[in-house]
């Protein structure tokens, strides 16, 4: 690779299998949301993002190149991560929140992406190429902000900290008895009282 033209025509094409990834990765969210407004969200963002595979195919063709068989590395972990988490079983509101959490590590890492290419775009004079661009990452920003509004909104129904809370109330209540029970005890009460007044043990 010894150009940016070539550049370009690399980090279009892994952009290009990001999106198609995604298409499949966001009918799998939308199916295990538990939150229905989460689920229309997922959804409404699938049919976005098979906007988006066809915008970067149209740059493809107004360049007149192919787009070369590669895979997006980037994306790949980060979907990787989203099944691994799976595995271990979550409980539905769990899952939700987890699932706005790698939501918004994807749009993240599309918009860098996007914002990227716009600018290789636009110092080669690829106009129309950098419009379409432009309107992918528009369209990602705003996902982005969707997803971090669903993170104030949906919490997960159980903390876990309250049994940790009752079993720490419990250490307290006992080192207080036992500490009580120690002032109250004769051996306690002497020692001080022999110390105060100067009195040998």
């Amino acid at each position: 690779m010894q150009t940016a033209h070539e550049l370009f025509l690399h980090e279009l094409a892994d952009m290009l299998d990001a999106e198609r990834k995604l298409v499949d990765a966001l009918g799998e969210q939308a199916e295990s949301a538990a939150n229905p407004q989460l689920q229309k969200a997922f959804q409404s963002h699938q049919a976005q993002t098979e906007k988006q595979v066809s915008r970067l195919e149209q740059v493809f063709e107004s360049l007149g190149e192919e787009p070369e068989q590669t895979e997006c590395k980037g994306l790949k972990g980060l979907l990787e991560e989203l099944e691994t988490f799976k595995e271990e079983d979550p409980a539905e509101d769990i899952l939700d929140v987890f699932s706005i959490g790698a939501a918004s590590k994807v749009e993240a890492y599309e918009i860098c992406a996007y914002e990227s290419l716009i600018q290789l775009a636009k110092d080669m004079g690829h106009n129309k190429e950098m419009r379409l661009l432009q309107q992918n990452l528009k369209e990602e920003q705003q996902t982005l902000k969707k997803m971090q509004g669903f993170s104030k909104k949906i919490k997960p129904e159980q903390s876990g900290m309250e049994e940790e809370e009752e079993e720490g109330q419990s250490r307290r209540r006992k080192s207080r008895r036992a500490a009580y029970k120690r002032r109250c005890s004769p051996d306690a009460d002497d020692t001080p009282r022999q110390r105060r007044w100067g009195a040998k043990p």
